[in-house]
């Protein structure tokens, strides 16, 4: 069943998840957006295992494609939860590949491994772009159509038992400083897909620790 709001649509015929169709931001910005895409309890489930899990530093991309570390750039940690968990992510996602290609208009085939991430107090990503860009010249980045944030706890203004502080998910464009920035609060299990090309960042944490879960469709 569909349901008309101001900025799209909610479907709430697949399996109680909350879809938001086509949300045109009042910022103008296109992203495809999916409501309790993972329940509340298989968030608590992740960060669990996350929390138990081997950590590295998260890498950001450049003309190689060989990660570095550069904590100018990007100052968080990738967590390794077992393959089990990883693929069970990527099967996830896999499965709603289709939909949100017709969003976007674009074929996809594919996504890349799921990367699990924490976020601690001062941990930020400077804004940037992820692929289909000529800014980007690694094979890795330039082959990547639609990026994928995955919220798995949940973003509050006050300090509150396993949530956080700060950490959104900004939008903007460098081409049009004019244009309203767009901050995107974090809510446990909700997907958000946008065009790789998109500038964006996360923004710095101010209190507890933000997990989220990236991958890119190609």
């Amino acid at each position: 069943m569909l349901r008309r709001l101001k900025y799209g649509y909610h479907d709430e015929s697949v399996t109680g998840a909350i879809r938001m169709m086509n949300p045109k931001t009042d910022a103008g910005f296109d992203l495809y957006m999916v409501r309790s895409f993972f329940d509340v309890e298989t968030c608590q489930e992740f960060v669990t295992e996350m929390c138990r899990s081997p950590v590295g530093a998260a890498t950001v991309y450049g003309r190689g494609e060989s990660g570095s570390v550069d904590e100018r750039v990007r100052k968080a940690a990738r967590l390794i939860p077992s393959p089990k968990t990883v693929e069970r992510v990527r099967q996830r996602l896999l499965q709603c590949r289709e939909e949100v290609g017709e969003h976007f208009g674009v074929s996809l085939d594919s996504c890349e491994e799921p990367q699990f991430l924490r976020y601690r107090v001062g941990d930020f990503f400077v804004a940037h772009q992820d692929g289909n860009t000529g800014m980007l010249l690694s094979d890795r980045e330039q082959s990547r159509k639609i990026s994928v944030a995955i919220f798995l706890n949940r973003q509050g203004e006050a300090a509150e038992t396993d949530g956080y502080c700060g950490g959104s998910l900004a939008f903007s464009d460098w081409r049009n400083p004019s244009r309203k920035n767009l901050h995107l609060s974090g809510e446990a299990g909700t997907l958000v897909a946008f065009r790789s090309e998109t500038t964006h960042e996360v923004l710095p944490v101010t209190h507890g620790e933000r997990y989220s879960i990236a991958s890119w469709y190609r």
